[in-house]
């Protein structure tokens, strides 16, 4: 059992649809280096999730190797838009502990991805004040390259 199946999935889905090249549900186990292809992440950095209770419990086979599930899956997706939102990994290892204890922590789950959020809309508001700057640059360049073309012509 992955951290995503201790909640109801349809209550607290991850990132987005599922991506392609998946199994079907039941014949999903993925081997570490599959979903290091599937993900774009390291073996080391999947190891290392696991190792810091991002992903605390991964199955194993008979044999001992990892076996990730499509939930597994899902649950990287979402941990890889919480980075691109510049959440410290701290607050997702927290997420993480929250969505295991169950039902009872979507307040403090709410408090921590309204926060997240809050912090988006910020860095994307301060985006948009440097596109405004770079656009007035480009406008610049642009028009001064048309008038030396101009008055070479």
């Amino acid at each position: 059992m992955t951290e995503t199946e201790t909640t109801d999935a349809s209550a607290d889905t991850c990132a987005g649809p599922p991506q392609g090249d998946r199994r079907p549900d039941g014949a999903d186990k993925y081997t570490i280096s599959e979903v290091a292809a599937l993900t774009g992440l390291t073996a080391h950095t999947l190891r290392w999730y696991e190792r810091i209770g991002l992903m605390p419990h991964i199955d194993r086979s008979h044999t001992g190797q990892r076996r990730y599930s499509n939930r597994d899956l899902d649950w990287l997706a979402l941990v890889g838009k919480l980075r691109l939102t510049g959440m410290p990994v701290a607050d997702m290892v927290r997420y993480a502990e929250l969505v295991r204890s169950g039902d009872h922590t979507y307040t403090e789950r709410f408090e921590l991805l309204k926060q997240t959020r809050e912090d988006v809309l910020s860095r994307i508001a301060e985006l948009q004040g440097t596109l405004a700057v770079l656009d007035r640059k480009i406008s610049f360049y642009a028009d001064a390259g048309r008038a030396l073309a101009s008055e070479r012509a």
